[in-house]
């Protein structure tokens, strides 16, 4: 995944990718989308990091806009890229934090709000 932002409001991810890459194209301007986001720890104790769900679609016009400025607040060196902005607007998250407690998961899902796994 390329570099990304957060919108904890929203619960999504924007990112910046020419429609010409692989994965802009196998999603076309709107798909289902499954990833990872994790860091490399030394050990599985250390293991932080989520698994989602959720779909991606291109972003348009003043949608588009108020993303690109936020993104760009957050990486200003993109204010130089015109690729568009898309959101991943995310549905399901499992979050684990070995950190916690080995297998310590939280699970969330936009409709009900988080439980505990």
């Amino acid at each position: 995944m390329p570099f990304y932002l957060f919108d904890a409001q929203k619960v999504a991810f924007y990112i910046l990718t020419e429609e010409k890459t692989r994965h802009a194209q196998m999603s076309g301007p709107q798909a289902a989308v499954a990833g990872t986001v994790n860091g490399q720890p030394k050990t599985v104790a250390l293991i932080r990091g989520v698994q989602f769900k959720g779909e991606i679609r291109r972003l348009e016009g003043e949608e588009s806009d108020l993303a690109r400025q936020a993104y760009n607040r957050r990486f200003p060196v993109a204010r130089m890229l015109s690729a568009p902005v898309w959101e991943i607007r995310l549905d399901e998250i499992k979050f684990t934090d070995n950190t916690l407690g080995f297998g310590k998961k939280m699970i969330w899902l936009r409709n009900s709000g988080t439980e505990q796994a």
